[in-house]
Order: C-alpha cells, then sequence, then structure tokens
C-alpha cells in the first residue's frame, strides 16, 4: 500500500460506520444489531441522562460546579432560542425538545473530539434523525396549534392572483421538507469535512514521518477549531428548528 493510499485508509477508518471498535487498543467487535455510530447515539444519550438525572444537582440553593455551567446553558438556550423565536407560551411547551437536542447534539460533537469516541453526527443518518423529529414537530405541531385545515392554509399566502395559488401552495408546502433537509446536511457536512481535515493531517505524519511533523500543529489548530464548531452546529441546528416550528405555529408571521 503507497503512502497516499494509507493516509486513505487512516482517514476512513476514523469517519466511517462499522461493526470494530478500537478503544485503548483493543478492537471490539460490535453485535451485528448496532452500529458504531449507533453505539455512539446510545452512549450520547447515557451521558446527557447522566448529567441532568445524577450530576445535576436540584437541591442546591446557590448552583455550584458542574450544576452552575448546565444551569447557565439551559437559562441561554430557553431564553435567547426557544422564547426569542417562539414566545413564552409556546417555548414552555417546546422547550424540553429544544433543549434536549441542543445538549444531545452538543454531547455527540464533544464525544467526537475525544480519541476513544468517534462523532455521530458525521453520520447522515444520525443527523437526518434528528431533523425528522424537527419535521415532525413541525408538522404536528402546527396541525395542533391550528388545525388540518389552519395548518394547509398556511401554505396559501394572502393578496396573491388565483391561477398562482397552487404553485405557491406547493413550493411552500415542499418548503417544510427542504428545511429538514438543510438541518440534516448542513450538521451532517460541517462535522464530517472537520473531522476528514483534521485526521488527514495526523495521517500524513503517520505515513511520512516527522517531515510532515509540522501538519501535527495545524490540526492542534483545527482541532481547537473543531471545538468552536461543536458549540456552534449545536447552537445553529436548536435555532433553526425554533425557528421553523415556530413558522408552523404562526403561519401569519
Amino acid at each position: 500500500m503507497g503512502k497516499a493510499e494509507a493516509v486513505d485508509a487512516y482517514v476512513l477508518h476514523h469517519v466511517s460506520d462499522g461493526q470494530h471498535w478500537s478503544v485503548l487498543g483493543l478492537d471490539l467487535h460490535l453485535p451485528p444489531f448496532i452500529s458504531l455510530h449507533g453505539l455512539m447515539v446510545l452512549i450520547g444519550a447515557g451521558l446527557v441522562y447522566l448529567l441532568f438525572a445524577r450530576i445535576y444537582r436540584r437541591d442546591e440553593a446557590v448552583p455550584r460546579g458542574v450544576t452552575n455551567l448546565l444551569e447557565s446553558m439551559v437559562l441561554f438556550v430557553r431564553d435567547q432560542i426557544v422564547y426569542a423565536n417562539l414566545g413564552e407560551e409556546n417555548g414552555r411547551r417546546m422547550a424540553p425538545l429544544l433543549l434536549t437536542q441542543f445538549f444531545f447534539i452538543l454531547t455527540l460533537n464533544l464525544m467526537g473530539m475525544l480519541p476513544v469516541f468517534v462523532t455521530a453526527t458525521g453520520n447522515i443518518n444520525v443527523t437526518a434523525a434528528l431533523a425528522l423529529v424537527t419535521l415532525g414537530t413541525m408538522i404536528g405541531g402546527g396541525i395542533q396549534a391550528n388545525g388540518a385545515v389552519g395548518f394547509f392554509r398556511g401554505f396559501l399566502p394572502h393578496g396573491v392572483p388565483t391561477p398562482v395559488l397552487p404553485l405557491l401552495f406547493l413550493v411552500e408546502f415542499l418548503g417544510i421538507f427542504i428545511k429538514a433537509f438543510a438541518l440534516c446536511i448542513r450538521l451532517f457536512a460541517n462535522m464530517l469535512a472537520g473531522h476528514i481535515v483534521i485526521f488527514s493531517l495526523i495521517g500524513l505524519v503517520v505515513s511520512f514521518g516527522l517531515i510532515a511533523l509540522p501538519a501535527v500543529a495545524a490540526a492542534v489548530a483545527i482541532g481547537l477549531l473543531e471545538l468552536f464548531v461543536a458549540f456552534l452546529q449545536a447552537y445553529i441546528f436548536t435555532m433553526l428548528s425554533s425557528i421553523f416550528i415556530g413558522m408552523t405555529l404562526h403561519p401569519e408571521h
């Protein structure tokens, strides 16, 4: 195998899904009913549960440590994202969903920064599932808030000539699916691309030795950028989800 092929194999090994998990020098073979990225999703869900059900201290009069950090993040997401886009009444109902989305995506993104884990949000199946949750909430919430007739009437703009209405209705209706698709692709592409760049630079060192050592410094710099992107993408996904849900709850706005 040539050096270029070795780099390709190194990168693909770290970003691909499969039935093997390389952890602490061990190559663990996963059972056929779960893949590596599926396992990361389960671990991420477990970590979020531990954070809020076990580590977060509800009985502290003055939050400290991890509790203070989590509470600050919860208040930021609730006030600056959920309430800002949905209003307080609808925001109270949607806050549990959107807060769960934010912390779940952030946890999966941060797990991908650790050598022992891989980035599940770099798998389009995972991001598609997250986007489908938003899509289902958009449709279900819109029908619950406005009724079935009112929900579909929201796709008909006011003051438009009648002959054009069928075309605009189709465009507006397809728009909710396009929004969900954009959520899926945005998160998937950003997380996958960043890790491909990092592992490509590290792969150069693995294949070419000390001559490619400057690539390590570049990988570290990009890794720090990826840490920022991990928070940014969780924020953007939650922000866009709240905006899209708000648009279906209040189509006249």
